[in-house]
């Protein structure tokens, strides 16, 4: 078969039903291997052309091995940036936008105000920023910081609900018959006062009165601790992004303590940051090493009542120091009564590149050790706190 050029007819779209849709991917071939393969696969016109165009700014003139020719003037970036947007869903824009980073080495795309504020705000240019950090120039650190605001500000609203409903329903205080009004469980109250409630006042305008109130006891301290302890490494920046919104929204809920602790060779605890995502993430200091096993020493530390408190490890497990050290503070955590999650990422990426041996013995310590999603991580949380074992499938 010859020419994307037949894909736009009545017959194209017949072959594209009776052959599993071969005009389709004819055509998504021609974008895929660029101008080179017109001869064979036929030219593109309309949208697909300017998607070809888009294409190749960046990668080239097609074949594998494409280079790309964005050129050096800002205003030819702003206008593939825009380009990129108007041709291509969100999620290939956040890629294409890396890519342009990766492979033309594009800084200004981010060290440049005006280009940065023309970027699509997403996880992945969240944590590019977040990774350069104090090298960007003063001039467009705030526009940075107002970047990855709006990056967290939207994952706060899409998480925030799951996970303090899923939080507070896993550590509510004990029960008590003489609870304050705004502790009373009124669902429990009306179905134990069924048959029992008191009538006060005139016969015409008597009121019930519960013979017997139901609620929650409250606590002057939390009923839970969770430390949250990030690798800051650069493939687990992303998580690190994540991870700062759970905290922050963790942090938020007055029964249980929330303590971040980000570790690279170093640990810096962040938890007075937690309100505040943007000065947690730019509070981060980005080495490059990992040293898991001095992470898990400081946050053993910080363990004050071992069977109410969780810890999550968020790492891909590449660790820099000595492994058995880290293994053996797991297994001491363990013994102590800490639950222990290890997530290999908190991402929307799926399993990530990690050390399967690694990861193998963790398991064996009896510690979940799994990949999760943003959206999962609610229940895993809630099944951590009520002393369930959270997995990455279970809804519970």
């Amino acid at each position: 078969m010859s020419g994307g050029d037949s894909g736009d007819s009545g017959e194209g779209a017949e072959v594209d039903e009776a052959e599993g849709g071969d005009a389709t991917r004819l055509r998504r071939w021609r974008l895929v291997l660029g101008e080179a393969a017109e001869e064979a696969l036929g030219s593109v016109e309309g949208a697909d052309l300017g998607m070809d165009r888009a294409l190749a700014a960046l990668y080239g003139g097609g074949g594998g091995k494409r280079r790309g020719g964005l050129g050096s003037s800002a205003p030819a970036v702003a206008r593939w940036l825009g380009d990129i947007r108007r041709y291509f869903p969100s999620t290939v824009v956040s890629l294409l936008q890396r890519d342009a980073v990766e492979r033309l080495g594009i800084e200004r795309l981010l060290l440049e105000p005006e280009l940065l504020a023309t970027l699509e705000p997403n996880v992945e240019l969240a944590a590019m920023l977040v990774e350069l950090g104090e090298s960007m120039p003063v001039e467009t650190r705030e526009t940075a910081r107002a970047v990855v605001r709006k990056v967290t500000s939207e994952l706060e609203r899409r998480l925030r609900d799951a996970l303090m409903q899923a939080v507070r329903g896993a550590v509510r205080g004990a029960r008590t018959r003489r609870p304050r009004a705004r502790d009373i469980d009124w669902p429990k109250t009306i179905e134990k006062n069924l048959g029992r409630a008191v009538m006060i006042g005139e016969p015409a305008r008597a009121v019930p009165v519960p013979a017997r109130l139901v609620g929650w006891r409250r606590r002057d301290t939390a009923l839970k601790d969770v430390i949250l302890c990030v690798d800051q490494s650069g493939s687990m920046v992303p998580s690190l992004v994540y991870a700062s919104v759970m905290g922050a929204v963790m942090a938020s809920v007055r029964a249980v303590r929330t303590r971040f602790v980000a570790f690279s060779t170093e640990v810096v605890d962040l938890s007075a940051l937690l309100r505040d995502p943007v000065e947690l993430l730019f509070g981060a200091h980005l080495d490059g090493g990992t040293d898991i096993g001095a992470a898990l020493g400081y946050c053993q530390r910080l363990v004050e009542r071992p069977s109410d408190t969780v810890l999550v490890l968020i790492s891909d497990l590449g660790e820099g120091g000595e492994p058995k050290v880290m293994l053996a503070r797991l297994a001491e955590l363990v013994r102590a009564g800490v639950r222990v999650v290890v997530l290999l990422a908190l991402s929307d990426e799926g399993e990530p590149l990690h050390d399967e041996a690694l990861a193998q013995e963790v398991a064996n310590l009896g510690v979940p050790c799994f990949a999760c999603t943003p959206d999962r991580f609610p229940a895993m949380m809630a099944a951590a706190l009520a002393g369930r074992q959270p997995s990455s499938t279970s809804p519970d």
